[in-house]
């Protein structure tokens, strides 16, 4: 099932094309084709965005005002699926499609004009700082204090989980700043510069061997109440803006389809009545029915509608297909898959198997986290339970 383009819109498809041919470089693709984490590849995606901010492309959801391209919901479609094809790295949404639009709508003036230029051009590298020991999806219950003192806040507590902490140079962080109220009343939404003395980020290092999170201390951090997002104790509000944002516009069938393709070469060789093709076979048929949702969804997006809870269903469907796919690719490629593999990898050492099968035993161990992050499983179905069926 495929979206119904207007002329105008095929043009923009094929101008879109023309530039990933011309413009994404092999490296790049290389890069992220080897990438064994969920953000992707950094170095990878930091090449694309100055590709794409060299014309005026990176923000495809910001408005004009802010340095957005202007695009409709589907031309940002468009430009994912097309991507998507391609190869080309997702950019690091952290301060692109997480913080940005925070700082439209709550934002000053002066922090509109200082920030968002800076995340545009990746001048600024964000991270999240939300999730700590014991607060993950009941975030409420957050620690993180931050006491005010005159005009700076003082920010002690941990966060936990921090995607890129060890590449960023700023956090956006949910700080408890009122205690005798309700959890959600009493949390303030804070900008961080990680080089202001008192913040400390520790790796930890996942089942697949590799980098990604980290947990970022902060002892008595001082941060400019100029830095306050919103009103303070105000922050709970912030984040579930935060969390609406970018409904529309993904393309997440279609990277799952290119997945799906490359499983299909790794079984190439078996005969239909093996037992991984007909699991393929049965996997390719409920990606198929996530496309066509996705197609569904993204038109009523379009037509100005609210997904509702469609979007936590492809939540959950994505996640769960994402496994699939990752563990019938770690069969097919049977004892060349050993969990050792993706050190060698990291470590720039020769690896077990064919080069294109390298990282297939890291992105296994990897997506076995894409049904918690991003909203867990439990919490998408009690999100449908509550909006579909009223219990």
């Amino acid at each position: 099932m495929e979206l119904t383009l207007t002329e105008a819109e095929r043009i923009f498809r094929d101008e879109v094309r023309t530039v990933l041919k011309n413009e994404l470089t092999p490296e790049i693709i290389k890069l992220e084709k080897n990438t064994t984490t969920s953000l992707g590849n950094n170095e990878a995606a930091l090449a694309w965005q100055a590709i794409l901010y060299k014309r005026g492309w990176v923000g495809a959801a910001w408005p004009p005002e802010f340095g957005g391209p202007g695009w409709t919901s589907n031309q940002r479609y468009i430009f994912n699926r097309e991507c998507e094809k391609f190869g080309a790295p997702n950019l690091i949404p952290l301060g692109l499609k997480m913080l940005a639009p925070v700082i439209f709508k709550y934002g000053t003036k002066a922090q509109q004009d200082h920030y968002l230029p800076k995340i545009l051009s990746a001048e600024h590298y964000w991270c999240q700082g939300y999730s700590e020991p014991g607060s993950g999806s009941d975030l409420a219950s957050l620690k993180t204090r931050a006491v005010r003192d005159g005009d700076e806040f003082v920010v002690n507590g941990t966060k936990l989980w921090t995607t890129h902490a060890q590449y960023a140079d700023h956090i956006f962080c949910l700080v408890r700043t009122k205690e005798d109220v309700k959890p959600q009343a009493g949390i303030s939404f804070l900008l961080i510069d990680m080089a202001t003395p008192g913040v400390l980020v520790k790796p930890i290092y996942t089942l697949a061997g590799d980098h990604e999170v980290n947990q970022v201390f902060f002892d008595n951090v001082r941060v400019p109440v100029d830095n306050l997002v919103g009103a303070e104790n105000d922050g709970w509000n912030v984040a579930k803006y935060l969390l609406e944002f970018e409904r529309g516009g993904s393309a997440v069938a279609t990277g799952l389809e290119v997945d799906m393709a490359q499983l299909n070469l790794l079984l190439r060789d078996l005969s239909d009545e093996h037992d991984l093709k007909k699991r393929a076979a049965e996997t390719a048929i409920e990606l198929s029915a996530l496309s066509q949702m996705e197609v569904a969804m993204q038109a009523k997006v379009s037509a100005g509608k609210n997904p509702g809870a469609a979007s936590s269903l492809m939540k959950i469907m994505a996640s769960g297909l994402r496994q699939a796919i990752a563990g019938l690719k770690m069969e097919a490629i049977a004892n060349y898959s050993i969990p050792h593999n993706n050190r060698l990898l990291l470590d720039g050492l020769p690896t077990v198997g064919r080069e294109e099968d390298q990282a297939i035993t890291a992105r296994y161990l990897n997506e076995r986290a894409t049904s918690i992050f991003g909203g867990s499983r439990e919490v998408q179905k009690n999100i449908i339970a509550k909006s579909v069926l009223g219990l």
